[in-house]
């Protein structure tokens, strides 16, 4: 593992004017040089969520992970296909006081995906939510010892209509499967890989046939998601993640959310913190262990190191459109320019929701103007 060169840029947040009688702590920026940031990515094996958002339907704008896995290890619960439904609502309250389940589309279903289904966020291993402007799905890894041949037992005793060629959708009918009205219709229409031990569900066929097709042949070139690589691999350890375009953050986080007042205020601050630029993609995530990191990416190295000073700035101090300070909610611990990525490391305030309150906006330090 290669030792890296800091070269400091810091700037002592206190001096920002507008925050009066407030006493702001100095943030440390770092740029670093010659080599990746220390992390779970050194030896270069793609994580499961690099994986996952490289097999995402094309046209992905927003992306939202779940490692059930690691969730259950992080709350020290050990489930499994025999688990009951008081066990598995466990899981989502702990998941839920932790911060470490707003990302899934399956909490309203769970309970009856393991009674049902045969599979849940009991023993998956894993989850991400593809959204596009044209459909969403869910993609879904099997763990647990379940498998493919045992779900599609189910999903026939269940009522859905079995595919007419392999590699088919199981289709339903809410009217008819009465077990499907009482889950997310993103279950609606369901595809499995059996190779790959995947499940892939949406609320329309040709969401799930995307996503079937992705996870069959990743999308490359124009149609992979529109999240950096980059992005991706700075909260690669990720318990749970949202992800964004560029084009997708700079609208669904920007202040423009906001109201009249609070866009003014807005204004004031990014003037006086510095110039900000436009995202290329955003993401913000649950690491093991209780700490946040937030990871946006830039055109350049150039233009990062420059908004690593600016985003430190308006991470430490006022959060028009949230209430209060940003430091109400977490401490500011680094500030990193590494290449084109900006990583920003959180420890949340006890009792607060980061992840959640903060992957929708407006977030003042991912604005994009």
């Amino acid at each position: 593992m290669r030792r890296q060169r800091a070269v400091m840029i810091g700037r002592t947040v206190a001096v920002l004017a507008v925050v009066a009688a407030v006493a702001l702590a100095a943030v440390l920026v770092v740029v670093l040089l010659g080599g990746d940031d220390d992390g779970p990515d050194d030896a270069g094996a793609p994580t499961g969520l690099a994986a996952a958002v490289a097999s995402a339907p094309p046209g992905s704008q927003r992306l939202l992970w779940t490692d059930w896995g690691a969730v259950r290890a992080e709350l020290g619960l050990d489930l499994d296909a025999g688990s009951g439904g008081a066990d598995v609502q466990q899981l989502l309250d702990r998941g839920y006081e932790a911060d470490l389940t707003s990302a899934s589309a399956l909490l309203s279903s769970a309970v009856v995906m393991q009674q049902d289904f045969g599979f849940s966020p009991a023993t998956l291993d894993w989850e991400l939510l593809a959204q596009s402007p044209s459909a969403a799905s869910i993609t879904m890894r099997l763990g647990g010892g379940v498998g493919t041949d045992e779900v599609a037992e189910r999903l026939a005793a269940l009522g859905y209509e079995a595919p007419a060629d392999d590699g088919g959708l199981w289709s339903s009918d809410a009217a008819e499967d009465a077990v499907t009205a009482t889950v997310t219709p993103e279950l609606a229409f369901v595809g499995l890989d059996d190779e790959r031990g995947l499940v892939v569900a949406s609320d329309s066929s040709a969401g799930a046939e995307a996503a079937l097709a992705a996870v069959a042949d990743p999308p490359t070139g124009d149609d992979a998601a529109p999240v950096p690589p980059d992005v991706v691999r700075t909260v690669g350890d990720a318990v749970s993640a949202v992800l964004y375009s560029g084009a997708e953050a700079c609208g669904s986080l920007a202040m423009s959310q906001a109201d009249p007042s609070e866009q003014s205020a807005a204004q004031s601050l990014v003037a006086r913190a510095g110039e900000v630029s436009p995202l290329t993609g955003f993401a913000i995530a649950a690491l093991p262990g209780g700490q946040v990191r937030v990871a946006m990416g830039f055109e350049t190295s150039e233009t990062a190191r420059s908004d690593a000073d600016t985003r430190a700035v308006l991470a430490s101090g006022p959060a028009p459109g949230q209430g209060g300070d940003f430091s109400d909610r977490f401490t500011l611990d680094d500030v990193v320019a590494d290449g084109d990525v900006v990583r920003l490391d959180l420890t949340p305030v006890e009792g607060t929701y980061v992840v959640s309150d903060l992957s929708s906006g407006p977030v003042l330090f991912a604005t994009c103007s």
